[in-house]
């Protein structure tokens, strides 16, 4: 049995890396918009990113935009922009505080036109050009949905956000979403292409391993190069607003990547499909034999019953 169950794990383990080569071969990461611990050079700062206000870094866990403290602003922003048409950018974040009753307000991430500009809209400008979405856990009016909420805005550099009534003027699409004080690691994955100017926003905040849509907006026009931001307030109410890393990759149709390289006149990978498809023929091999291994012991068990 004990064969059998090392031939399974390495069929297995075959499979699992064959499924992750092909996934990526459409996919790049893009280090100028991603971040990880220590997040911070020996100067002290960050080649990629800008923090400001009152931010503070710990090296060993993240990057706090607000402390758990009254009139507090801070920021992290991109120095360059994104120029790749179609990317995803996935967030590990942390709200949390003492507060039982009252906490707040939220903080926001942003791709936009415009960058480091403090203001009053979870602690960035307002009229603000490209996408602010909101994690908002302070409720300023009464409201059909529960708090905390996720929503998105489209600015279009003129539009005030309608802060008085949690932007609900402005609202793109949005969620509840029950983000705080989490004992499981909460994320966002927010996806766009600019080819189908489709956007969508997935959070990962009820289990391990589970991700559920919020919103897909339809026919969205962002800056042609947007920097990637974010940022957070605390007013009378206030929360630890941490992010945790932040992972960017572009992304390419792996059947425009082909046409690409065939009207350049490129060959293609052999390599790599080679490489697949011996991982492939491995995964096979390992399965097959385990199945061998799992029909021989079965036979010699059934045949010891039979003296």
């Amino acid at each position: 049995m004990k064969t059998f169950s090392a031939l399974l794990k390495a069929g297995l383990a075959a499979l699992s890396i064959a499924a992750v080569a092909s996934a990526d071969e459409a996919t790049h990461p893009l280090r100028t918009h991603s971040l990880y611990m220590p997040f911070i050079d020996q100067d002290l700062q960050n080649r990629w990113f800008d923090f400001g206000g009152d931010a503070i870094i710990n090296t060993n866990k993240h990057v706090r935009l607000t402390s758990d403290m009254p009139s507090q602003t801070g920021f992290l922003w991109s120095r360059l922009p994104i120029t790749a048409p179609n990317f995803n950018i996935e967030f590990e974040f942390k709200v949390s505080g003492k507060g039982d009753g009252l906490y707040g307000d939220g903080f926001a991430v942003w791709l936009t036109k415009e960058r480091a500009e403090m203001g009053p809209v979870f602690g960035n400008r307002d009229k603000f050009e490209g996408l602010g979405i909101f994690f908002d856990t302070y409720a300023n009016s009464r409201q059909s949905h529960s708090f905390p909420y996720v929503m998105a805005m489209l600015g279009d550099g003129k539009t005030e956000y309608d802060n008085d009534h949690d932007g609900l003027r402005n609202r793109a699409g949005g969620c509840e979403a029950d983000f705080r004080g989490k004992e499981i690691p909460t994320k966002a994955r927010i996806t766009f292409s600019r080819e189908t100017k489709v956007l969508r926003l997935q959070l990962h905040t009820r289990a391990w391993d589970s991700w559920d849509d919020c919103f897909v907006l339809n026919n969205v026009e962002l800056p042609r190069y947007p920097y990637l931001g974010f940022t957070s307030v605390t007013g009378e109410v206030h929360d630890h607003h941490d992010i945790i890393s932040v992972t960017t990759n572009t992304m390419e149709k792996a059947q425009k990547a082909s046409s690409q390289r065939n009207n350049n006149n490129t060959p293609p990978p052999q390599k790599k499909t080679s490489v697949m498809w011996y991982l492939k023929f491995l995964a096979a091999c390992a399965v097959f034999g385990a199945l061998v291994m799992a029909f021989k012991l079965s036979r010699n068990a059934n045949d010891m019953k039979r003296f």
